[in-house]
């Protein structure tokens, strides 16, 4: 069939050649390309209208530089990285975040407004809501600039996981696919948000997604450790083999009977017989046994094997027969190498389930409690829990990774990166970008980080399970024993707790002992800094404006961004000016301190400098020109 679109547009074209011919003044010729381009653009795929943001404007006039809050920097311990809270439009800070972190950040986590049309989502000053026509194309062009910068400040085993619901998942999908390339989506996790939602229809939304992609290789995530309650026993070998669990019988009948796997087994003085019964082994024997029928599961050579390495067990049943089970340890099985049985160690793992966000643990109700017990005030429509963020980076595979959410909100992310490194020992730290609007930024992110590195008084609810029972029919059909139980644990336990409550949820029965406590939590030692985006304007009536100048007044910021660490004037130093040079190097006491000495091309370090520098082996590091090149060289200052 036809392509009447294609066809539609080559006559179109073919038109406007002939006027091209005919037409040679500059403006019709500029209207006839303009034309051209809309026709010859993409005609597959994601299409909006693309929309000027207010900071787009401020841009054209202005350069968009960091000024440290001083008075809000916390340093807990020297000898960790800096983590940073850049407070002002994301898009600003992103735009110097790829002067500093191009291609080095490895783990980009972000929950951006879901343009619900209900005051979720502001662009340009204004809420957008249902009734806007250009309601989804200022969205797509809101999030197309800053995914743009995304991608390129992630590393080539970058990974990202983006937050959204209905309203425009499909849409970010298909931006992603564009931007990323399809080949590098992961996986969409449908996530919960709370058990029971707004009912439209017939249908409660009760979900929403976690879109999943890479930059390049999917090889960086690592599967998690496998958790199974029926891995419940121990033995002596627990240390290196982990628990274990006893669920199949050396013995059995479901396949292809084989001769070879039928013979008398004794352990310590008694026989045993495939299917617990000698005459049917003598049966079985002389010929007469059916297709499938039972015999060992492991031959001689592997049962000896076994058995003397602890692999088997002996159960004896209440009528006084016995069976023999064979142990499935968590971390540990039998393989032949090299024609020899060994007892091999790997740590059993699981892949993680696209359906694990389900999980109530994941969801907004969860979030609201952990808001709660920071004592922070105020309605956040979809909080996500630290639960969410900790499971994604426990899934990547380095621990040292840089994390990057420039849709920071209530400081989620920041707090997960704290608790993940406690919890495994990882070296992770973050950098979180979020707007003060409301005095968001000041008054709850900052908070919630500075209260997770210093700690703070919890006040609230600790709750302890008593009693906790997945029920089945037929407890139902014995519910006056069921009731006992339930009394017995109550009134046992009715003195040392402030209140006992039942719960009954998702058919599991739970019986809670609940106090009211006040109590400290252990900070966890970190360090963070507090930036603000501020504006350095390009062009000035005032003849004695440098531009250049006005940007060396925010050099610090950036090279304390890009490198992690705080210049002090003792380990780390900065040298600005030739003065600055002449200075240190009279400063013998900081100078046995410093460790690095970051040195901006305007500087010229004399032959004594260098030679002293050399040899109390302090690192010099060049100032990189590309900070604020571009903006110099656009208003003729380089």
């Amino acid at each position: 069939m036809a392509n009447l679109s294609k066809l539609k547009r080559e006559r179109m074209l073919e038109f406007l050649n002939k006027l091209r011919g005919e037409h040679k003044d500059d403006d019709t010729i500029i209207a006839i390309n303009e034309i051209e381009s809309e026709l010859t653009s993409k005609k597959y795929g994601l299409v909006w209208e693309e929309h000027e943001e207010r900071v787009d404007d401020e841009i054209k006039t202005k350069v968009p530089v960091f000024t440290e809050v001083t008075d809000k920097e916390i340093i807990e311990d020297a000898d960790l990285p800096i983590n940073f809270l850049l407070e002002g439009d994301n898009l600003h800070s992103l735009n110097l975040l790829e002067k500093t972190h191009k291609g080095r950040v490895d783990f980009i986590y972000i929950d951006p407004p879901y343009n619900t049309g209900s005051k979720d989502f502001v662009y340009n000053d204004e809420y957008v809501n249902t009734e806007d026509d250009f309601r989804h194309s200022k969205w797509l062009s809101f999030m197309s600039r800053r995914l743009e910068i995304a991608y390129r400040l992630l590393s080539d085993e970058g990974v990202l996981f983006i937050s959204i619901d209905d309203n425009e998942q499909a849409q970010l999908k298909i931006l992603c696919d564009e931007m990323f390339g399809y080949d590098n989506f992961v996986v969409t996790l449908p996530r919960i948000t709370k058990k029971s939602g707004k009912t439209t229809n017939s249908f409660s939304k009760n979900h929403d997604y976690v879109h999943v992609y890479v930059k390049g290789s999917q090889n960086v995530f690592e599967m998690e450790n496998h958790v199974d309650d029926a891995f419940k026993y121990t033995d002596e070998y627990v240390n290196e083999r982990g628990t274990y669990k006893l669920n199949q019988t050396l013995d059995y009948d479901s396949l292809s009977y084989s001769s070879s796997l039928d013979y008398p087994l004794e352990i310590e003085g008694e026989v045993f017989y495939a299917g617990s019964s000698y005459e049917k082994y003598l049966e079985r024997k002389n010929g007469n046994h059916n297709r499938a029928d039972w015999a060992w599961r492991w031959s001689k050579d592997l049962f000896k094997f076994g058995y003397q390495n602890g692999f088997i067990v002996v159960k004896e049943k209440k009528d006084g027969s016995k069976r023999i089970y064979t142990k499935t340890y968590l971390n540990a099985t039998i393989k032949k190498i090299n024609g020899k049985y060994n007892v091999v160690i790997t740590e059993r793992k699981k892949a993680i389930s696209s359906i694990e966000l389900i999980n109530n643990i994941y969801s907004n109700d969860n979030a609201k409690k952990e808001l709660k017990n920071y004592s922070i005030a105020g309605t956040f429509d979809y909080p996500k829990p630290s639960t969410l963020i900790k499971k994604f980076l426990k899934s990547y595979y380095k621990k040292d990774a840089v994390i990057l959410d420039f849709f920071a909100g209530t400081g989620t992310t920041g707090q997960a990166v704290l608790e993940t490194n406690k919890e495994d020992g990882g070296t992770r730290r973050f950098i979180l970008c979020t707007n003060n609007q409301n005095n968001i930024c000041e008054d709850i992110t900052y908070e919630r980080i500075r209260k997770t590195i210093q700690g703070y008084e919890f006040k609230g609810k600790k709750d302890s399970i008593l009693f906790e029972k997945s029920l089945k029919y037929k407890d139902l059909l014995d519910a006056d024993k069921l009731l006992k139980k339930i009394n017995v644990v109550e009134e046992k336990n009715t003195d040392n707790f402030t209140k006992i409550v039942k719960e009954l949820s998702d058919g599991v029965l739970r019986i809670i002992g609940r106090d009211i406590i006040k109590e400290k939590v252990n900070g966890i030692p970190a360090n963070l800094k507090y930036y603000r985006t501020s504006y350095i304007e390009k062009f000035s009536e005032n003849e004695d404006y440098n531009v250049k100048e006005e940007l060396l007044k925010h050099i610090v910021e950036m090279v304390q961004l890009e490198r992690a660490v705080k210049i002090n004037n003792n380990e780390y130093i900065i040298l600005l000016k030739d003065d600055d040079a002449d200075k240190i190097e009279q400063d013998k006491e900081c100078l046995k301190k410093c460790k690095v000495i970051y040195i901006s091309s305007q500087v010229l370090l004399t032959r004594s400098q260098e030679l002293l520098f050399d040899e109390l082996g302090i690192e010099l590091i060049p100032i990189p020109e590309y900070y604020f090149d571009n903006e110099l060289r656009e208003v003729g200052e380089l």
